[in-house]
């Protein structure tokens, strides 16, 4: 199955998409949709969704992964990034993809251990995680990390899921 990760924010969003089969990923791309700081806010938003909408159309993925929004101590920073983080999840959602959204300390958890891990680190267990990929930057590397974590945790609820249905037969 093919998983779109995303990063989001109104500068970058980063994306990456992985190849989910069995207990195996694959790296298939990553990069960013950056938007141009001197338009308003609006036309960001548009191009924020226009740039997502055509990475989707060019990979096909099944299902995406959003990271959840933390607060920062500025409030205004805060708001344009949920502003960002709901075109992601309109984006995704539009296309017919199913969305599923991780806080970014469950993301740090599944990829590098902790959930405070810093920024490098993730890059480096993401490229350990896919070998060979090439990472475009920081928040193709984050949206890599939710990818991964999606797949992780999406593979642990199909089993619970078995387990049940299996359970319940006779």
């Amino acid at each position: 199955m093919r998983l779109l990760g995303l990063d989001p924010g109104l500068q970058v969003t980063g994306w990456g998409i992985v190849e989910a089969r069995d207990n195996r990923l694959s790296h298939l791309a990553n990069g960013a949709v950056r938007t141009d700081p001197s338009l308003s806010l609006a036309d960001r938003l548009v191009q924020l969704y226009d740039g997502l909408t055509a990475v989707i159309a060019d990979w096909s993925p099944a299902e995406a992964a959003v990271e959840e929004t933390f607060v920062n101590k500025n409030p205004n920073s805060t708001l344009k990034l949920g502003q960002a983080r709901g075109i992601s999840l309109l984006a995704a959602a539009r296309s017919g993809l199913g969305v599923f959204e991780y806080p970014p300390n469950l993301v740090k958890k599944t990829v590098v251990g902790t959930g405070h891990a810093t920024k490098d680190q993730i890059q480096m267990m993401v490229g350990r995680l896919l070998p060979g990929c090439a990472l475009t930057g920081a928040d193709a590397a984050d949206a890599l990390a939710c990818a991964i974590c999606h797949a992780h945790h999406r593979a642990t609820q199909n089993t619970i899921a078995a387990a049940i249905v299996m359970g319940g037969r006779r």
